[in-house]
């Protein structure tokens, strides 16, 4: 079982090499048993909800998982179709189960597989429950005289219900309806195909909705240079309407990020994102709560949190930390720059379809596009920036660990020509500069990724930052 490690959220692997029948037949009724083991009193439930996304093989890998874990003594409750993992934790708190096993990698490559641990509370696990499975997979896990039972069920119907009664459907339908609002939808091959049509009740255009395993040669990540065919739609729709407003979506693998391009074709990421939900929830829907963000998080953030008297809370980066919050205190919205957000009306779990859902209504009650929200938010505040990342990968780990010496005995004391005005050390190392601008620099801990953030006023400035970063990487 060596090199079975889950990370930020579960453990993936390359298919037929790392992740395969054999492994994961001894992998699943272990989690099985330590989620027993940590929820099974409070949810008085013997039952393990079992679920897949659109990956090479996944019914196949769900399929054995169910088996598995049927054979040690659960019962199980197979999905009899994909879905986003957002529905199975869902499902999870919705049948009080002792949590879901979700056989999906997110937004890798298609060579990846992978499973995903959720709780009895409708989450991800937080690390102290996937340390013990990776601790009892040397341990013989013994199978039952009296195995349990195995039902399939439909992943759909309950959980769009439970995002259709969170906003306002029938403004949006209408202003879809009228023509005054057109939806695209890149589902990214992935498991949100279907999503949102179903949920709206009303046609959408959705791009990329066919299975592919393949992800048509790219990964499912929201990320710009995989979204040409949506930029193109957005583009063409822009020169042949009146004026009127567009949107399109932009969800991951298994529907638990989002990204979205506006009426221009412009990309938003969630440090875009996340700004405008907070003044949705707060202004539009009366709302209030806890708001939040991890280190990597827009400047912008705390501000718009500060127009509404808004407690803040920073993580480190990885929603498990932000579901470990929103299971101890109220929480308005909470969200990280990859794209996972949350919200304290939900489960505590990341949910692509319901993050389009309240952007939806925030352009349905305004009738502004996101990005003419967004700039109304910056002239608010008085605060404008730019934000950008980049994923160095370095020679090897011994490159790895020379940088992180050099932080650690030499401090950078100047960035890019600007003094270090303080560092923070909670996820890496994040130099806070004399021109209100920052720069992140963490280390991927499984491999020789250098992986830099910055924020600065203009675009220019974060990819001057980006690339002194880079050039003192290689110095090193």
């Amino acid at each position: 079982m060596d090199g079975i490690k889950f990370g930020t959220d579960g453990w993936r692997g390359l298919i037929a090499a790392d992740f395969t029948f054999d492994r994961l037949a001894l992998v699943a009724p272990v989690a099985a048993k330590v989620l027993a083991d940590s929820y099974g009193n409070t949810s008085g439930s013997h039952k393990i909800i079992v679920g897949y996304d659109r990956r090479f093989m996944a019914e196949a890998f769900a399929k054995k998982t169910a088996e598995m874990v049927q054979a040690a003594g659960f019962d199980v409750l197979l999905s009899e179709s994909y879905a986003p993992t957002p529905a199975f934790s869902w499902a999870a708190k919705q049948q009080n189960a002792l949590g879901a096993l979700v056989l999906t990698a997110s937004h890798n490559p298609a060579a990846y597989l992978g499973l995903k641990v959720k709780g009895a509370f409708g989450g991800s696990v937080p690390p102290e429950i996937t340390h013990q499975i990776e601790a009892q997979l040397t341990e013989d896990v013994t199978t039952t005289q009296t195995p349990g039972s195995c039902q399939t069920f439909e992943p759909w119907s309950s959980y769009c219900e439970g995002l259709r009664v969170k906003v306002n459907i029938t403004r949006i339908q209408e202003l879809i309806t009228q023509g005054k609002l057109t939806v695209y939808a890149d589902v990214m091959h992935g498991a949100a195909a279907g999503g949102l049509s179903k949920i709206l009740g009303v046609p959408i255009q959705e791009i990329n909705s066919s299975r592919d395993p393949l992800f048509g040669g790219g990964a499912p990540e929201p990320l710009p240079r995989y979204l040409s065919q949506l930029f193109r739609s957005i583009r063409t729709h822009r020169r042949q309407s009146k004026g009127d407003l567009a949107v399109g979506f932009v969800f991951d693998g298994d529907s638990d990020r989002i990204a979205a391009v506006d009426s221009e074709g412009n990309f938003l990421s969630s440090q875009i994102l996340i700004p405008i939900l907070i003044e949705h929830l707060a202004e539009r829907r009366h709302l209030t709560g806890e708001v939040v963000k991890t280190i990597s998080g827009s400047d912008l953030i705390p501000r718009i949190a500060q127009l509404y008297q808004l407690p803040v809370y920073e993580t480190p980066i990885g929603y498990k930390y932000i579901a470990d919050r929103m299971l101890s205190t109220q929480v308005l919205v909470g969200g990280e720059e990859s794209g996972g957000i949350g919200y304290g009306t939900h489960i505590p779990e990341r949910d692509a379809l319901l993050s389009a859902l309240y952007l939806l209504e925030a352009i349905a009650e305004s009738g502004m596009d996101l990005t003419t929200l967004y700039q109304r938010l910056q002239e608010r505040t008085g605060y404008t920036s730019a934000y950008d990342r980049i994923d160095l990968h370095l020679a090897g780990m011994e490159v790895r660990s020379r940088l992180l010496e050099q932080l650690q005995i030499q401090p950078l004391t100047e960035i890019n020509g600007q003094k270090v005005v303080n560092c923070q050390t909670t996820d890496g190392y994040k130099f806070r500069l004399a021109n209100d601008s920052w720069l992140l620099i963490r280390f991927s801990g499984t491999e020789p990724v250098l992986r830099l953030y910055s924020e600065a006023a203009t675009l220019q400035q974060v990819h001057q930052t980006l690339n002194w970063a880079k050039d003192w990487a290689n110095s090193v």
